[in-house]
């Protein structure tokens, strides 16, 4: 019997002020709900303008668990599909990149589509007079996502028609996006370096609320990024310090950095680490940026840009932006216990190229399956999955440095170890969970 279907209170009790309750990230019914809910009322991710940068091209990619497409249409703005043909529901666009020209076509009865979805034309199409085509689905032609909204290159979409607004979901967590573009002496990103896959077998929630726990740095990476620390300290004196190095050093610093790096906690989940601190603040300068910066800026503006040293921004429900690095992270459900992570690197538009350089290996090092820092995360996020089948405990514990008085607050600065930003991802997902579920209706 279901448990949780069309019955929000009981979704509802699953997130108390300082628990969550296991079932959140372990029952296939939630999971469920997620689906067809959460991922259907929030403003989720789908890619960036510059990965279709000429009419035809599309990029396959899904949106919780449905297929879309995001393509340049014929008069220069960018339309999202789902992806499935109106007739026999054949996937018209393969995942990733292509070109489809002015139109669409279906791989198996060759409909074909212009490239805002409308039907173009039927192969034999007087087989359908007077069956009343003209007034069913399929003569609509590829169905559109709810609501597409493009900020500053990046697309974003909303499944359902009617919700909450692309504002005032996001709000004033845009500004890290905006200061990622700023980066650029030409105000432009680029997708560069092509995506990195990870599969990780836990919930895609884990991955969410890593991102900003601030206590499992110095622990959980001591092995391996404590290790590189350790044999770099024991290199001759006056041994150039290498790239990676810079990299990884901070990953192990004390809970007092992090405590002093604060973190930003903003409405409907949107959340970041450092505020007045991070991992990427000491960073070597490229040579030559900085000038070009202030060409473009002006000495106090490039200035307020690149002092602004944000860590992880969560934009929720499911990706994560390190805006000094140039790096976007997906956490793509496939199952409850089964995440795919995409990891995404910029380039920053007439910088100099040591920064893309500084990105990639970044991307490398930290969220590659090759890499070294991520096999850490994932083995606590694995052991994690795994230990929450345990029957000797319900609840998951998030109340570190809880105060009644947070709720209803936004845009709030507060202790860089403190729980609150995973507090409120949780009762932003119960309110998008809940937005549309019908209580009491039959399954």
């Amino acid at each position: 019997m279901a448990k949780y279907q069309n019955n929000p209170r009981a979704v509802a009790a699953l997130v108390r002020d300082t628990e969550v309750h296991k079932d959140c990230y372990i029952d296939e019914e939630v999971f469920a709900l997620e689906m067809a809910h959460l991922f259907a009322n929030t403003w989720v991710y789908v890619g960036h303008a510059s990965q279709v940068p000429k009419a035809g091209d599309h990029f396959g990619t899904t949106v919780g668990d449905q297929p879309v497409v995001m393509v340049r249409h014929t008069d220069g703005s960018i339309k999202v599909l789902y992806n499935r043909c109106p007739h026999k529901g054949v996937q018209i666009a393969p995942e990733g990149c292509g070109n489809t020209g002015k139109f669409f076509r279906c791989p198996y009865h060759a409909w074909t589509f212009r490239t805002d979805g409308k039907l173009l034309s039927i192969p034999l199409k007087k087989g359908y007079d007077n069956t009343g085509f003209e007034s069913c689905e399929a003569s609509r032609g590829m169905a559109s996502v709810g609501a597409v909204q493009v900020y500053r290159d990046f697309v974003f979409c909303r499944l359902n028609p009617e919700g909450l607004g692309f504002e005032a979901f996001f709000g004033a967590s845009l500004s890290t996006l905006d200061n990622m573009v700023d980066r650029s002496p030409e105000g432009r990103l680029e997708v560069a370096g092509g995506v990195m896959r990870y599969m990780h077998h836990c919930n895609w929630k884990m991955l969410v609320d890593n991102q900003t726990d601030t206590c499992h740095p110095m622990v959980a990476h001591e092995s391996s990024a404590g290790t590189a620390v350790k044999v770099w300290e024991q290199a001759p004196e006056g041994t150039p310090k290498p790239m990676a190095v810079e990299l990884f050093a901070p990953f192990v610093s004390p809970y007092e950095f992090f405590e002093n790096m604060g973190i930003r906690v903003w409405d409907n989940g949107h959340g970041h680490t450092g505020v007045s601190d991070s991992i990427h603040a000491a960073y070597s300068p490229a040579p030559g940026y900085w000038e070009s910066m202030v060409a473009a800026h002006g000495e106090e503006r490039a200035r307020r840009i690149l002092q602004d040293i944000r860590h992880n921004t969560v934009y929720f429900p499911n990706i994560m932006v390190k805006g000094p690095i140039q790096t976007l992270r997906i956490f793509k459900p496939l199952a409850v216990d089964k995440t795919l992570v995409e990891s995404w690197t910029f380039r920053l538009v007439g910088a100099p190229d040591l920064l893309l350089e500084r990105t990639l290996m970044y991307n490398r090092l930290v969220n590659a399956p090759t890499s070294v820092v991520g096999h850490d995360d994932l083995e606590m996020y694995e052991r994690a999955q795994q230990g929450l089948h345990s029957r000797g405990s319900q609840w998951i514990n998030v109340g570190r440095l809880y105060d009644p008085a947070e709720r209803g607050q936004a845009n709030v600065v507060t202790n860089g170890t403190n729980e609150w930003q995973m507090r409120s991802q949780m009762r932003a997902w119960v309110r998008f969970m809940t937005a549309s579920m019908s209580e009491g209706a039959k399954a």
